[in-house]
C-alpha cells in the first residue's frame, strides 16, 4: 500500500510512534513494538430490542454508519426467565474493525467524536484490563459526525474495547497516548 492511501493515524503510527516505542521501552526486536490489533464496538440493547424489532434494525443501520462495516446482531445464549429473556432473542449489535477501518474509525473517534462529548475531561485510565487492551463507554451515537442528529430514533451507548498488541497496561497506556487518546490527567480525584 502506497504512503498516500495508507490511513493518516497509521502513518503516523510508522513514521514517528514506532520509533519513540522503541527508543522508550528498548525492544530488542521490532516486532515487539506494540500496535493495534482491532477495535470492538458493541451497542447493548436489552429490553428495547425486545420490545420493537425496529429498535435492532434502526441501531444496526447507525452502527454500520459510524463504522463503515456491517454489524453483527447478538443474540441470547439461554434464557433467563426474570429479565423475560428467550434463547436466541436479539440483545445487541456488535462489529470488529480491523486493518485500515480501523485506523480512520480512530482517527475519527479521537479528532471528532470525543471532542463533541459534553463537559469532556478526558477518558479514565482504569480502562485497562492488564493485558493493554482498552475498554470504554460513550453515553449517545449521536457523537459521530455519520449520525444526523435529526433521524435518531432512540440515544444509544456503546462500549469500545480498543485490543492493543502491548504486553501490559504500559506499553498499551503509551501507545494510545501517543496515538492521541485524549486519558485524563493523574493527580486528580477520581481519575
Amino acid at each position: 500500500m502506497s504512503e498516500k492511501t495508507m490511513p493518516r493515524l497509521k502513518q503516523i503510527y510508522r513514521q514517528d510512534i514506532r520509533g519513540k516505542m522503541l527508543e522508550k521501552f528498548n525492544y530488542s526486536n521490532p516486532m515487539q513494538i506494540p500496535t493495534l490489533s482491532k477495535i470492538v464496538i458493541n451497542m447493548g440493547l436489552g429490553k428495547e430490542a425486545m420490545d420493537n424489532a425496529n429498535n435492532v434494525t434502526n441501531a444496526q443501520a447507525q452502527l454500520e454508519a459510524i463504522t463503515g462495516q456491517k454489524s453483527v446482531v447478538a443474540k441470547a445464549k439461554r434464557s433467563v426467565a426474570g429479565f423475560r429473556l428467550r434463547e436466541g432473542m436479539p440483545i445487541g449489535i456488535f462489529t470488529t474493525l480491523r486493518g485500515d477501518k480501523m485506523w480512520e474509525y480512530l482517527d475519527r473517534l479521537i479528532g471528532f467524536a470525543l471532542p463533541k462529548v459534553r463537559d469532556f475531561r478526558g477518558l479514565p485510565v482504569k480502562g485497562f484490563d492488564g493485558r493493554g487492551n482498552y475498554n470504554f463507554g460513550v453515553e449517545e451515537q449521536a457523537i459521530f459526525p455519520e449520525i444526523d442528529v435529526d433521524k435518531i430514533d432512540k440515544f444509544r451507548g456503546m462500549n469500545i474495547t480498543i485490543v492493543t498488541t502491548a504486553g501490559n497496561d504500559e506499553e498499551g497506556l503509551e501507545l494510545l497516548s501517543l496515538l492521541g487518546m485524549p486519558f485524563r490527567r493523574t493527580g486528580r480525584r477520581g481519575a
